[in-house]
């Protein structure tokens, strides 16, 4: 792929289009992948996920959201609810060329896929690294000692901590367990046991509302990005043996 990407709003999106090995590509395929909370295209546990991915023989996009990375926008903007539309823009752009898209989430990004699965229909196969379900709580927990609009997000000087952002993910989404429960297509978890960011229970609860219908795998020790080479690469070794298994 070689086009410009923006959203509904005109903001270019920055991404890495990487194509599959060669030897073993399968052409029916595009994996996009989005970050999680502060984070970018270019955090480890997104690039490396994708190198796995195209490795495995998968074309990979791998994306930053608005405000986020070298996307343009303004990063106290960059709701959940803007960045589902982020991410129907990419998938928008990658449709016509493929005719199975697959999204690969990472915390934050998760919530955004769990809610861009249930009105789209391209989605064929759904992986969460981490992902969030309950927002709210995730919110107050990180977040809620924190002004918003004068408060930063983990200290972090570049990332503010908006009220737009405290009111998505507490009022206007709160949890997205009632989607979670509504999802058929394929799903895969992929949670570290010593996450405190985002705990183990949001997909325990997947786990719990939708039974043998999804894959929950639960890297022992591993934290919220997987920063331990062990653990990084069972993640990937995961992700990659589970979309090789998914139907040509």
């Amino acid at each position: 792929m070689n086009q410009t990407i923006k959203n509904s709003l005109g903001e270019t999106l920055d991404y890495t289009f990487t194509s599959g090995a060669t030897s073993c590509r399968d052409e029916k395929w595009l994996v996009i992948l989005g970050h999680g909370v502060t984070g970018n295209k270019d955090r480890p546990v997104i690039a490396d996920t994708a190198k796995a991915l195209s490795e495995a023989g998968f074309d990979t996009l791998a994306f930053s959201f608005a405000g986020n990375g070298d996307s343009e926008g303004d990063f106290r903007s960059a709701t959940i609810s803007k960045e589902v539309g982020d991410l129907s823009c990419v998938i928008d752009a990658g449709a016509n060329a493929y005719p199975k898209i697959a999204y690969v989430g990472h915390s934050m990004g998760g919530a955004v896929g769990v809610i861009q699965a249930t009105r789209d229909g391209r989605i064929k196969a759904l992986v969460s690294i981490a992902g969030m379900i309950d927002t709210k709580a995730f919110a107050t927990t990180e977040f809620g000692e924190e002004t918003p609009d004068t408060g930063l997000m983990w200290e972090e000087e570049s990332c503010p901590l908006s009220s737009d952002f405290m009111k998505d993910l507490c009022d206007t989404i709160v949890t997205v367990e009632p989607l979670a429960d509504c999802i058929a297509t394929p799903w895969l978890l992929v949670h570290g046991t010593a996450d405190d960011v985002v705990l183990p229970k949001d997909t325990e609860c997947v786990k719990g509302l939708q039974g043998d219908a999804v894959e929950a795998v639960f890297v022992e020790g591993a934290d919220h990005s997987f920063n331990q080479p062990a653990h990084k690469a069972q993640l990937t070794e995961t992700i990659a043996n589970w979309m090789r298994s998914r139907p040509y």
